[in-house]
């Protein structure tokens, strides 16, 4: 029996067993990665070069590819290196580092979607006070406010979840570290602190949920209300990628944290955490840069810009 003052390390779950399986995952994880950082980094070029896209919408959007590279940056790096050098371990310090940095980003997205949801509804429910009620001024305040509320309940969470004795080893069963798997190994159930953070979580999720469900009836009570076709088709449309982008995360994210017992198995538990973690990041670029045609143009201008002067 061991507690957390004796434990240096951890072992993560491995991605394969055979060396040609673990190699296949590092080269996986490598194209996964870089297309997440090409994607999401052309993103953040075009709206921060093209003043035409400085909007409250590509503002949002631009934060949320921020959150995608840092959530994708927290996790992949770590277990391409265990697949490649044919190793489990992680540090305590390590472990810790991981599990605040990807409740940070993958909360940030979170309460970065709500937020979107609320711009598309200011935008098609009250056009005409768009540009007031989402000036700058309240972009920029909600932005920061996102950020840092993510920054002191990560910080507060992982705090408390590392405070807990450790003594049933020292194997996580996650490819990367997250709370789950260090509550699992700890001494007894949560501390009190622990349950309320928990709790809270909760009530924070579901309240976010409940608002961007809210937004979008709104939403599409107001799209069926435009009496010509194209003006429901042009407002549907700069809804839809948003609208796919929560699903995908929502979908993932849900079945990984509430599927039943029954159905946990090593190889699907690893499977649905890759999905949720790993494939969002990197197809969320791709989401919104096919079905926003002003910003598929500025990337192409930029890459196309690129290659010219070289």
């Amino acid at each position: 029996m061991s507690n957390s003052s004796s434990i240096r390390h951890f072992f993560l779950l491995a991605l394969a067993d055979t060396r040609q399986l673990q190699l296949l995952h590092f080269c996986l994880l490598l194209g996964i990665s870089l297309a997440a950082l090409l994607g999401n980094g052309l993103i953040i070029s075009a709206i921060a070069c093209g003043h035409h896209l400085h909007t409250p919408m590509f503002f949002f959007l631009l934060n949320l590819a921020l959150a995608d590279l840092g959530s994708i940056c927290t996790t992949v790096p770590k277990a391409m290196h265990n697949s490649l050098w044919d190793t489990r371990n992680i540090s305590y310090s390590g472990c810790a580092a991981q599990v605040f940095f990807f409740m940070f980003f993958i909360t940030a997205e979170f309460y970065l979607l709500t937020i979107m949801s609320y711009d598309r509804y200011v935008s098609i429910c009250k056009p005409l006070h768009y540009g007031t009620i989402l000036g700058s001024r309240a972009c920029a305040h909600m932005a920061a406010a996102a950020w840092a509320s993510v920054f002191l309940y990560s910080l507060l969470h992982t705090a408390s979840t590392f405070s807990l004795p450790l003594c049933h080893g020292n194997v996580l069963g996650q490819f990367f570290c997250e709370i789950p798997q260090i509550l699992k190994i700890s001494c007894s159930k949560p501390y009190i602190r622990e349950l309320v953070l928990i709790t809270a979580s909760v009530c924070l999720g579901l309240g976010c949920f409940v608002f961007m469900v809210f937004s979008y009836v709104q939403i599409f009570r107001a799209v069926l209300r435009i009496p010509s076709k194209q003006g429901r088709h042009k407002a549907f449309s700069t809804c839809l990628p948003h609208l796919a982008v929560v699903s995908l995360f929502l979908s993932t994210a849900m079945f990984a944290y509430l599927k039943p017992p029954s159905m946990s198995s090593p190889s699907l538990d690893l499977t649905v955490s890759v999905l949720y973690s790993v494939v969002p990041p990197a197809l969320n670029p791709l989401i919104y840069s096919l079905r926003n045609q002003e910003l598929k143009a500025e990337v192409w201008r930029l890459m196309t810009g690129c290659f010219q002067e070289h």
